[in-house]
């Protein structure tokens, strides 16, 4: 009874400790970064992108490597889903969010792609008639390629990181140092403490790893995106809100999920299709909803509509089990 009650607070705490951990980690690397004449543009799409992408890279790289499948692409199709469902939908509701030309047939159908490319890798069973589906260390270093590629259509659009770079706070080095230090030991021991008892909870409760990953663990490692991004919408920053929840989509199929597979193969469990399906919809979704209405506009209704889905779905999955 002493050690579940310690569990559950250091699942809690866990969460706690990773979302502060990736703060103190892209504020000092940035302020090193820019001290030290990194460009703009540099900083924005590797260490600010990185950092809003740390949390779920953790999380997976403990879950993949304790062999917890189903918890690593859980939490990354779980966390996508939240991104756009519950994140663009409560910042939308807060106030309409205008997109850029660009992010609409470009980075949107980028995400979409990258979900279906994933969907096609990891059906085996389906598509060749073999005894097992999963995402092998093959399919992790296509994924990362593809990743790749993005960082390189990336220096196309440098100019919109610009802006965002430019409000990065330059901090002393040695503090910088610092923050760096405990922002990795706090993803490290937060992601540690969350893995471990979600695989406690799924075992003790008889629920599925999956399902505290599509859940739980999503909803956890989103956080820092969802703060940032209602921050973002509440005092106008458009870009931001928008370019943070599109990327770190884009991050999370390719590089979260490329670099857990690199690590250990993940044996894929055929009712994920369910919720990666249930993704690619809402992409489509967010894809359709840029013409509806005021075009290119998310506006407040369909924000709303977008969070009222997400409760429906976390209500299904809690019946599915």
């Amino acid at each position: 009874m002493f050690w579940t009650i310690i569990t559950y607070i250091l699942f809690i705490v866990g969460f706690v400790i990773l979302i502060k951990g990736a703060d103190f980690l892209v504020d000092g690397a940035s302020s090193i970064a820019k001290k030290y004449g990194i460009s703009a543009f540099v900083i924005g799409i590797t260490i600010v992108a990185f950092g809003t992408s740390m949390p779920e890279l953790i999380v997976n790289i403990f879950s993949s490597a304790q062999g917890a499948a189903d918890l690593a692409i859980g939490n990354v199709i779980g966390s996508n889903i939240s991104n756009i469902l519950l994140v663009l939908g409560v910042a939308a509701f807060i106030t309409p969010l205008a997109i850029k030309r660009g992010t609409i047939w470009k980075e949107i159908p980028l995400s979409l792609l990258a979900t279906i490319i994933v969907l096609i890798m990891a059906n085996d069973m389906l598509i060749e008639g073999r005894n097992l589906s999963e995402l092998n260390r093959i399919d992790g270093f296509v994924l990362i390629s593809f990743f790749l590629i993005f960082l390189y259509y990336t220096f196309g659009i440098s100019k919109v990181k610009e802006e965002e770079a430019h409000r990065i706070e330059t901090i002393p080095i040695l503090r910088s140092i610092i923050y760096v230090i405990i922002g990795l030991a706090g993803l490290l021991l937060g992601a540690k403490w969350i893995v471990d008892g979600a695989i406690f909870f799924a075992t003790q409760i008889g629920i599925s790893e999956a399902l505290i990953g599509l859940t739980i663990v999503a909803i956890g490692t989103s956080l820092p995106e969802l703060a940032a991004s209602a921050i973002a919408a509440k005092k106008g920053k458009i870009d931001i809100a928008v370019g943070t929840i599109i990327g770190s989509n884009i991050f999370n199929v390719l590089w979260v999920l490329g670099v857990s597979a690199s690590i250990k193969p993940l044996i894929y469990n055929p009712l994920l299709n369910i919720d990666i399906i249930i993704l690619i919809g809402v992409s489509l979704l967010l894809f359709l909803f840029m013409f509806i209405g005021q075009r290119r506009t998310l506006e407040k209704w369909q924000g709303f509509f977008f969070v009222i889905s997400y409760i429906v779905y976390i209500v299904y999955l809690i019946f599915r089990g």
